[in-house]
């Protein structure tokens, strides 16, 4: 029997990794750009024959001052190239020369391009997207246009949440080489973009990276083969004079994990966090107090916020309590909170966290952090609490574009849509803007209702007139009341909104009423969880409401 589900197993990895791939057009290389500071970047090039290669660069379009040395590559074996020697605050311009070893003639890459850290005072853009889960029910083809959608706003930097590369269903029996495979055949994929766009990874539970699993029979867990993979083909930052990060080098040749990290750019510090490399080891899916950033990775984050002075702090995993679901609800307990349930008034951190200062959220309330980036729960949810948003990502390619919604909604109190896509983040040095930017296959854009790279929801965080930005305020959202409602509800819109369109619909999408009232009569809905979907000329909004009798 077990030799049955194993080779089961197997058929499906094969099934899993042929078939997300075989829609990428032939490559002879890929190109990986990470690591971006004031004055380098690392290019992670690898080719799928033997050549030979170098790297020309400069600050002007096809004027090349830079020259690396003649490289020669090992089949489908990434090598990390360091570009040295570059202008802080600048656009910088490069191609790659090659040719198949023995062969007298090079050729050459388009011209690429990539930006060194903005300066104070500077306007950018950068995008994030999560959960592509592409090794199991993820569109592949899907997740190609958010990719697309991505590279339109010409970001700096782009960033998955987790969930991207790892498969953790069959941890027993998964291989070094499925693992590999895992993280590899991304490559071709995120190279149409990445060769231009710095990619940065948070860590994921479906990764395998965890406490629990990097403890079982070392080396030979997915622990260590996913730390190994993703470090191969993925140039994630560890600490130098620029990042900050975790310094702990571990053993089988894992090194520094770069798992979590630091850096400033422009206006804004960005704090990435690892959930699941120090959880007590008690279980693969820790709970409760069981669940922890580790001491050390608290302590760290806490010096990085109190040192920073940046006008924007920005926070970002995969999810706040691991593998729980939902914003703030999750974020008043346990380390988070420091209460033991959601409506627990049984405050018990200094117990479980006897000299630590504070849970983490009131780290972020006392140190200025204005949002925290999660994914793990497939939807758009945008929620405050304390000041801090707490920003749910969709998942990148859900070709049903109902997956999160359905299943998880229901963890998040407001600002709730369906979908599928990647947010869009502009930071200036008076302002943020947060934009959920949808992605469609195009047989679903055919009906006309739906629409690829449009945006479903904005808000904005600081002072925005002066920039031209005119979304409504983050702290003046749309309220909802009574809720639960019986028989009327009244949507209170900020004031000056016009030619507003309100739609309740149920939990599966199917549209109940529409109206262009602010004051719903539900006396005839059936009892519920429902969708209030608000369009105006400016914004799109949801808020859950519920109907009782």
């Amino acid at each position: 029997m077990i030799k049955r589900i194993q080779t089961f197993f197997v058929a499906i990895f094969l099934v899993i990794i042929l078939g997300f791939s075989n829609d990428v057009f032939a490559q002879t290389h890929s190109i990986v750009l990470g690591r971006p500071t004031d004055t380098s970047i690392t290019a992670s090039i690898m080719f799928d024959q033997n050549v030979q290669y170098y790297i020309t660069y400069g600050t002007q379009s096809a004027v090349y001052t830079h020259t690396t040395s003649v490289i020669t590559n090992t089949i489908n074996i990434p090598d990390e190239v360091d570009l040295g020697g570059l202008t802080p605050n600048t656009k910088h311009y490069y191609k790659v020369f090659y040719k198949v070893v023995g062969n007298p003639n090079y050729t050459f890459t388009p011209e690429y391009s990539f930006h060194t850290q903005r300066a104070p005072g500077s306007s950018f853009v950068f995008t994030l997207e999560s959960d592509e889960h592409l090794y199991d029910y993820g569109d592949a083809n899907l997740y190609n246009y958010t990719l697309q959608n991505e590279a339109k706003s010409n970001p700096d930097f782009m960033m998955t949440l987790g969930d991207i590369f790892g498969d953790d269903h069959y941890p027993t029996t998964m291989t070094s080489h499925q693992m590999d495979s895992l993280h590899e055949v991304y490559r071709p994929r995120l190279g149409a973009v990445t060769h231009s766009i710095p990619f940065y990874i948070a860590l994921g539970n479906h990764e395998g990276e965890k406490d629990y699993w990097l403890l079982q029979s070392p080396p030979n867990n997915i622990g260590v083969y996913g730390t190994l993979a993703r470090k191969k083909y993925y140039p994630n930052p560890y600490p130098n004079s620029f990042y900050s990060g975790n310094t702990n080098a571990e053993a089988y040749g894992m090194g520094e994990p770069e798992d979590y990290y630091s850096f400033t750019w422009g206006d804004a510090l960005f704090v990435v966090l690892d959930p699941y490399r120090f959880d007590c080891d008690t279980s693969a899916k820790p709970t409760g107090w069981n669940w922890t950033l580790g001491f050390t990775q608290y302590t760290w984050l806490q010096n990085v916020l109190q040192n920073s002075s940046a006008k924007f702090k920005f926070v970002f995993l995969h999810h706040p309590l691991g593998e729980n679901r939902g914003g703030i609800i999750p974020a008043r307990q346990y380390e988070w909170g420091g209460y033991q349930g959601p409506t627990s008034t049984n405050y018990t951190f200094p117990t479980h966290r006897p000299g630590w200062a504070m849970p983490i959220h009131k780290l972020f309330v006392t140190y200025g952090v204005n949002i925290l980036f999660q994914g793990h729960d497939h939807l758009f949810a945008r929620e405050v609490m304390d000041s801090v948003i707490y920003q749910e990502v969709p998942m990148a390619a859900d070709s049903t574009y109902q997956k999160g919604m359905l299943a998880n909604a229901s963890a998040y109190t407001a600002d709730t849509l369906a979908g599928t896509g990647h947010i869009r983040v502009t930071v200036n040095s008076s302002c943020v803007k947060v934009e959920y930017v949808l992605s469609y296959l195009p047989k679903d854009t055919l009906s006309g209702v739906n629409h690829n790279d449009s945006v479903a929801f904005s808000y904005v965080v600081g002072a925005c007139a002066a920039t031209g930005i005119n979304t409504i305020n983050a702290n003046n959202f749309i309220k909802v009341f009574p809720n639960p409602a019986k028989d009327k509800i009244t949507v209170q819109l900020p004031e000056g909104t016009k030619n507003y369109q309100i739609q309740l619909s149920n939990a599966f999408g199917q549209k109940i009423l529409q109206t262009q009232s602010n004051e719903i009569d539900v006396s005839s809905v059936s009892s519920g969880i429902y969708f209030l979907s608000i369009d105006t000329d400016n914004y799109h909004a949801n808020k859950k409401v519920i109907i009782t009798r």
